[in-house]
Formats: C-alpha cells, sequence, structure tokens
C-alpha cells in the first residue's frame, strides 16, 4: 500500500500550506503529494491526471476536504469509483 495526497486550490495566488501540513501531519510522503493550482469544475488537471496514473487499489489518498477534489458532487464520485477499481499490475 502506497500513501498520496493531494492539493487544490483554486488560483496561483492562493496558499496551499493549510492543505499540506495536513497531509504532512498523515505522514504523506512529500515525493507522492500532487498540487495543482486551478479551479475545481472539472478534472483536467496536470497533476490530478498523474495522480490517477499512479494509484491503485489498496493505495491511501488523503485529501483534506472533498471539495478540494472538484466540485460536482457526482462526478467526484465517478472519480473516486474509476481510482478505487484500478489492480496494481
Amino acid at each position: 500500500m502506497k500513501v498520496y495526497g493531494y492539493i487544490r486550490v483554486s488560483s496561483t495566488d492562493q496558499n496551499e500550506d493549510r492543505q499540506r501540513r495536513a497531509l504532512s501531519e498523515q505522514a504523506v510522503p512529500p515525493g507522492n503529494v500532487y498540487i495543482d493550482k486551478q479551479s475545481g469544475k472539472d478534472f483536467e488537471r496536470p497533476q490530478y491526471k498523474k495522480l490517477v496514473k499512479r494509484i491503485r487499489s489498496g493505495d491511501l489518498l488523503y485529501i483534506l476536504s472533498i471539495d478540494r477534489l472538484g466540485r460536482d458532487y457526482k462526478e467526484v464520485q465517478d472519480q473516486i469509483g474509476r481510482a478505487s477499481c484500478r489492480e496494481r499490475v
């Protein structure tokens, strides 16, 4: 099992320190933290896409709050469902 973290802030001038501290408290390795600085309107985010390619079934993903993943609750559920089905090869 690997541990990952995801941070999203809506714009480049927002600060991700609060989210970073929360992931640090959960002992997420700094190299496994993915950060996007853009809107949560969709999932076309470069670091999120990298994370999805790495995470596998049984891995653990920390996100400070579900709204950091995305704004559309249905789409967030779909993304979680897809990620949880990926098996390690």
